[in-house]
């Protein structure tokens, strides 16, 4: 198996090409070290594209990924590039963390994480082991090795609660969370902020909403249009549960990698949460049309009742604190995202096919498609 790596960085040119970074923030990455914890994941792989180019030659892009997200544990998702080093591990293994923090470690991106809300119910206890224990791990080998910044993967989608006020801004946090994974990403911001007020050191908190794009495999824990797009090329039903007006602010990969890579270079960032999204909302009825519309595919969507946990009709959130501060700017539309998304997932099929992996879990929503 071998992906179609050259679509995946004409796409992270021509985006780097529109979105004309700044000399300073070129200057300031060039010859970096960078980690990258999940580097192999669906963001991971889309930020390792884009820093092994500022980072230039003499930089270097430290992956540090179990293979969690992938089936088959498969290092497909690495680009094959000079300056990218993978290490297999897991960031609540010391002897992981000694290895990559042995290469003189200049800013840390952590994206790894027990992914996502189902999963986390599944299996609670590996989840806080994951996205709590392993953070802390983290954030200690950070603070002793003197990083630049931090820069922390949270969930807008999941620390807002269910029926906050839109559009969702930064102090919208909710204490009243529906999985473990809530519970755990808000816990990874209390545990940031502990570090940053009593050692000092330079977290960012990015809250994530409903990322798409090339690099993720579809599966039973996956995001909604990764897996909507593999059931409509198999010919499949779409299940949306809920009535189908429930609306998510569906967000470009790259201008999340955007956004994160601009927290990286400015220093207003530090010690400050910022909600990265497109600040637009979008149906999952409406989505899942454009899936079938955009793949041919002529079955009918079918309608389940919600999951317990899902409790939120709408999602859309403020970016005016990220563009004030870290001249965040997204400037992907949605259907264009969406058909490049489709052309990876065509010409990657039959691996996506290989390594997917929809298995029901204990109480997994799959249950009710395949029933």
């Amino acid at each position: 198996m071998k992906q179609n790596w050259s679509f995946r960085i004409q796409i992270v040119d021509t985006y780097l090409n529109s979105l004309k970074l700044s000399n300073d923030i070129n200057n300031y990455y060039l010859n970096k070290t960078i980690l990258i914890t999940g580097g192999a994941g669906a963001i991971g792989s889309n930020l390792v594209l884009v820093l092994s180019k500022l980072v230039g030659d003499n930089g270097l892009i430290l992956i540090l990924d179990n293979f969690s997200s992938i089936k088959l544990k498969s290092s497909w998702n690495v680009p094959p590039l000079s300056n990218v080093m993978l290490i297999e591990g897991d960031i609540r293994n010391d002897r992981s963390l000694k290895r990559v923090f042995k290469e003189n470690i200049s800013l840390v991106f952590h994206l790894a994480a027990f992914f996502a809300n189902q999963n986390s119910i599944d299996f609670p206890e590996e989840s806080a082991e994951v996205d709590t224990i392993g953070h802390i791990k983290l954030l200690e080998y950070s603070n002793i090795s003197n990083v630049e910044k931090f820069i922390y993967a949270s969930s807008g989608c999941a620390i807002y609660g269910s029926y906050p006020q839109l559009p969702l801004k930064e102090d919208f946090i909710s204490m009243h969370l529906t999985t473990p994974y809530q519970i755990n990403k808000m816990v990874g911001e209390m545990y940031n902020n502990f570090y940053r007020h009593h050692y000092n050191l330079p977290i960012v908190n990015c809250r994530f909403f409903n990322s798409y794009g090339p690099g993720e495999i579809p599966g039973q824990y996956r995001n909604v249009i990764p897996n909507f797009i593999y059931w409509a090329l198999s010919k499949g039903s779409l299940p949306i549960t809920g009535e189908g007006n429930e609306t998510r602010d569906f967000t470009s990969v790259l201008d999340l990698v955007q956004g994160l890579v601009k927290a990286g270079f400015y220093n207003e960032a530090v010690g400050e949460n910022f909600n990265l999204a497109s600040g637009k909302e979008i149906s999952i009825k409406s989505m899942a049309e454009l899936v079938n519309k955009t793949t041919q595919n002529t079955t009918p969507i079918c309608f389940k009742p919600r999951r317990k946990w899902d409790t939120k009709p709408r999602l859309l959130a403020s970016i005016e604190k990220a563009k004030l501060l870290i001249k965040y700017e997204p400037i992907i539309e949605f259907e264009k995202g969406f058909l490049e998304n489709i052309s990876w997932f065509k010409q990657n099929w039959e691996d996506i096919q290989l390594l997917s992996d929809f298995n029901p879990g204990i109480n997994s929503a799959v249950r009710n498609k395949t029933s």
